[in-house]
């Protein structure tokens, strides 16, 4: 009986928890502009400096790892965050609550495509993309100032930028990740690295082999079945799955293995395609949701909602299983010295690859006048000096980015 009331308090209390992750990150769907390098400071934000979920090394330390895997950085780094919190259930609410506020708003646009007008102003869009640079700046000088506190690691940091700004691949983010981490292995077992903080994770090894052979079969099979089996749907499942386990690098790179799935193939015109990735980059959340419009608009059956929600879990699967996959094994090998320091390297690698992603594609897509940099100034004092909520700011650029451009100073 008590072993019985033990088993219904724990799955209570877990229900609780996934409720509060929802709900977390519910607003962060609703608010987190910029792409997936602000993301990554909202959730830095949320997390490690105000609700003290996590430190700022087990952070950093999630970042990194899901920096390695393929798919979307940002979204993934929720769904560990989620796990840790409370469990599988946790996992599934932190992506639902990030992902859904614009999965349902690039559906309705889908569907109601030739009844839109501009309803957001481009000067205010401009607005949000200036408050992309404050909230990134204020990520990578949080992070600096805990991941790089002495002088080789500034260094790492300053190279990885400088390397990562001059080669903008995603092979040259790995690879400046990999170089720092065997230097920090090499040079810091002897310096101060943060100890082991260990993350409450649920998922056993066995279990963990389990959900990467199931990537692998997918990623194989799927291929294989669509193209013996005649079904549109089954079609869109491979083209997606395959888009979401092949992409390093986070939303934009996974742009071309759409456009090569849906707009040769006859699935979605080129105008309707760039029309809904302009409007992906106008929603808040990740722009892997791109993929529900895609679903959504879509020319054979299924399309619509069913389209759009097909399509949206075919592109994220892949980031459920490698997450789910990888997690145990990084918690196993972050225990150990050497990993330590090798991650100390890394962490300093990871902060230069968020300062050069500050310069290209934030700053320079968004700060093009004057009043651009002043109000980008503004909006970074509000959130590190005034400490205004980061959805306030938001709101604020791009009533102030609407307001720039109506009084002629953009």
């Amino acid at each position: 009986m008590t072993a019985v009331r033990t088993s219904e308090t724990h799955h209570h209390q877990a229900g609780q928890g996934a409720w509060e992750v929802f709900l977390v990150f519910l607003r962060l769907g609703l608010t987190s502009f910029g792409g997936p390098v602000a993301h990554l400071g909202y959730f830095r934000e949320a997390f490690v400096t105000r609700r003290r979920w996590l430190s700022e090394h087990a952070y950093s330390d999630i970042v990194a790892l899901c920096q390695f895997l393929p798919g979307p950085a940002s979204s993934q780094v929720g769904m560990v965050v989620g796990l840790s919190r409370a469990g599988y259930p946790g996992a599934l609410a932190a992506w639902a609550g990030f992902t859904l506020p614009s999965a349902i708003a690039l559906i309705l646009f889908a569907l109601g495509l030739s009844h839109y007008g501009n309803l957001v102003p481009a000067s205010a869009l401009h607005g949000l993309k200036v408050a992309a640079v404050a909230v990134v700046a204020q990520a990578v000088w949080g992070m600096a100032r805990s991941l790089c506190p002495d002088t080789p690691r500034i260094t790492l940091m300053a190279l990885a930028a400088v390397a990562v700004t001059l080669i903008p691949s995603p092979w040259c983010q790995v690879g400046a990740m990999v170089i720092a981490g065997l230097i920090g292995a090499r040079s810091f077992r002897t310096a101060q690295v943060a100890p082991h903080e260990p993350l409450s994770i649920p998922v056993g090894h066995g279990t963990a082999i389990g959900f990467l052979l199931l990537f692998a079969v997918l990623l194989a099979g799927l291929p294989i079945v669509a193209s013996v089996v005649p079904s549109h749907a089954l079609a869109l499942v491979d083209a997606f799955y395959r888009a979401g386990a092949l992409v390093f690098g986070g939303g934009h790179v996974v742009l071309p293995l759409l456009q090569a799935a849906v707009v040769p193939t006859g699935w979605v015109g080129n105008d309707t395609f760039l029309a809904g990735y302009g409007a992906a980059q106008a929603v808040p959340g990740p722009l892997f949701t791109f993929a529900a419009f895609l679903g959504a608009a879509g020319g054979p059956a299924p399309n619509g909602w069913i389209g759009g929600a097909l399509c949206l879990l075919a592109i994220f699967a892949p980031s459920f299983l490698l997450v789910f996959g990888a997690l145990p094994f990084w918690e196993r090998l972050r225990r150990h010295t050497g990993t330590r320091a090798a991650l100390a390297g890394i962490n300093a690698a990871v902060v230069g690859l968020l300062l050069a992603a500050l310069y290209q594609p934030v700053w320079t897509s968004a700060i093009h006048a004057p009043a651009d940099f002043a109000l980008a100034l503004l909006a970074l004092v509000a959130l590190t000096v005034w400490r205004v909520p980061p959805w306030a700011v938001v709101a604020g650029c791009a009533l102030a980015g609407w307001g720039i451009h109506a009084a002629g100073l953009g």
